[in-house]
């Protein structure tokens, strides 16, 4: 049954990040999932249920898999580098479904809050990780660095840039760390 479960979850987020908000139906994720009709409906009964299945997908996929961040400045930066190439590389298909989950959120409240509360998960291990690093605020030096990081996902993503991520993230840390 849970084995259901997440591919009716995989099946969604690889709909919304291939054919977008228009094509995200229950049905279209029973034919996607290779399901009988009203699968999706057994686990996720409205489509706001479905798209918080969606958001907690995503960030399981991403946080309960991930390796802690080093405490290294430069192997940091490394390490968000090939975090940022990783999710606009083979994992495009979930970035994409996250920012049509951003859109969607702007007139959504539940969705935002959904979106906001599962947000301060990734700030919080990006504060430790800084932290451990000395910078001096690690709230603001996090919020510094994931804004870089977010800002090179989405020209990634809907710009085609395939440019070097670390000399600005670089930069961002070397902010962070700063007295």
């Amino acid at each position: 049954m849970a084995r259901t479960r997440e591919l009716v979850v995989e099946a969604a987020i690889a709909l919304l990040g291939e054919e977008g908000m228009r094509s995200f139906t229950h049905r279209r994720v029973d034919r996607r999932a290779g399901l009988p009709e009203g699968s999706t409906s057994n686990y996720f009964r409205t489509r706001e249920a479905l798209l918080a299945g969606v958001v907690d997908g995503i960030v399981a996929s991403e946080l309960d898999t991930a390796e802690p961040l080093p405490g290294d400045p430069d192997a940091f930066v490394d390490a968000l580098a090939g975090m940022v190439e990783f999710i606009t590389g083979p994992r495009r298909t979930h970035t994409i479904a996250r920012h049509a989950l951003f859109l969607e959120a702007s007139h959504d409240p539940e969705l935002s809050a959904k979106l906001s509360s599962s947000r301060e998960r990734y700030v919080a291990v990006v504060s430790d990780a800084v932290a451990r690093l000395g910078a001096p605020d690690p709230d603001a030096s996090a919020a510094a660095v994931m804004s870089v990081c977010e800002g090179l996902i989405l020209h990634r993503i809907a710009r085609g840039d395939t440019s070097d991520p670390r000399p600005a993230i670089a930069v961002a840390i070397r902010g962070a760390l700063a007295d």
